[in-house]
């Protein structure tokens, strides 16, 4: 079983930057693909970005290439999300997830936080 808390997220203006956090519990937890996903108001959840346990294989969605990067400190048991020149649009509650599985892009994570509200204001 693994726990996932995340922190970091906040009200910025648009061009401003977040980091966000991820906290794993549990001993596995470098064995984890992990990944970031946000859910806007009235929206879908949507994949943002994903890395391998290994850190050597990263995806990232189209509309945060560039901007966005993912890292993970398996010594922390942890995971970040490093967000520059943020947009009004990238306004979303930000989950992180977590499987012991390969990484992807898709939904099927087996463990999820409860998520981290980001704000960006025009």
């Amino acid at each position: 079983q693994v726990q996932l808390i995340e922190s970091g997220g906040g009200l910025v203006q648009t061009g401003g930057s977040l980091r966000l956090s991820c906290a794993a519990s549990g001993r596995t937890f470098s064995n984890y693909a992990m990944a970031w996903f946000r859910q806007a108001p009235g929206k879908e959840r949507e994949f943002v970005t994903a890395i391998s346990w290994s850190g050597d294989i990263i995806y990232y969605a189209d509309s945060v290439k560039g901007r966005f990067t993912i890292s993970r400190d398996n010594a922390k048991n942890a995971v970040y999300l490093q967000m520059n020149s943020l947009k009004p649009e990238d306004t979303a509650v930000y989950y992180c997830a977590g499987r012991r599985r390969q990484v992807g892009v898709s939904m099927e994570y087996d463990y999820w936080g409860q998520g981290t509200q980001v704000t960006v204001s025009s």
